[in-house]
């Protein structure tokens, strides 16, 4: 199922646990210096994407990195830092028990976990955590409840669900793309590409 209008996903900016490759999930970490330039850097480039910015509905992730980069990016549009709206359903993938480690921890503490998650990472659920396939049904479903062009502040995990849930990128796919922070997703019709 296609979205109408245009859908542009912004991941949020670094973070020092991006930076350590720490698993962040639900955990609420702040951007660190680069993560703000990133996010300025990603309002330019919306402006020059998006035509006219004031016709744009903007709705974030209720993470603090995720509202401060929406903050961030709407100053940078010369529009009120904080007038957006936030959905609980565009929040990161649940990682449960394995937030705050990094993989070479996750291996060492649960190595025949992480080796099932090799094998279908779409389906797996880490431990108190959650798949990609029920975030793709939450996900998708905050998406269904935008109307128009939107600007949406979310994280890697649901931007990876959504190129599968809204532009039908094979779920094997989808679970391994890199979603960099700093570009923009623009979905339409079923098809995305990256600008950045």
């Amino acid at each position: 199922m296609s979205t109408p209008g245009r859908l542009f996903l912004v991941r949020h900016g670094e973070t020092d646990w991006n930076v350590a490759g720490r698993l962040q999930g639900r955990r609420d970490v702040p951007l660190n210096s680069l993560g703000r330039a990133q996010a300025a850097r990603v309002g330019r480039v919306l402006g020059q994407l998006a035509g006219d910015v004031t016709q744009l509905h903007y709705v974030s992730s209720p993470l603090s990195r995720a509202l401060e980069t929406m903050r961030i990016l709407r100053t940078a549009l010369d529009l009120p830092g904080a007038d957006f709206t936030h959905d609980p359903q565009l929040a990161e993938l649940s990682f449960g028990q394995w937030e705050g480690l990094t993989w070479p921890e996750i291996r060492r503490r649960d190595a025949a976990a992480v080796k099932t998650r090799e094998l279908d990472p779409w389906s797996f659920t880490p431990p108190d955590g959650e798949s990609y396939v029920s975030l793709s049904h939450r996900a998708g479903s905050a998406i269904d409840r935008v109307k128009g062009d939107a600007v949406v502040v979310t994280h890697g995990g649901v931007i990876r669900a959504l190129l599968h849930a809204k532009a039908g990128m094979p779920s094997a796919q989808a679970a391994l793309v890199p979603v960099r922070q700093g570009a923009v997703y623009v979905l339409r019709g079923g098809q995305f590409e990256v600008a950045d």
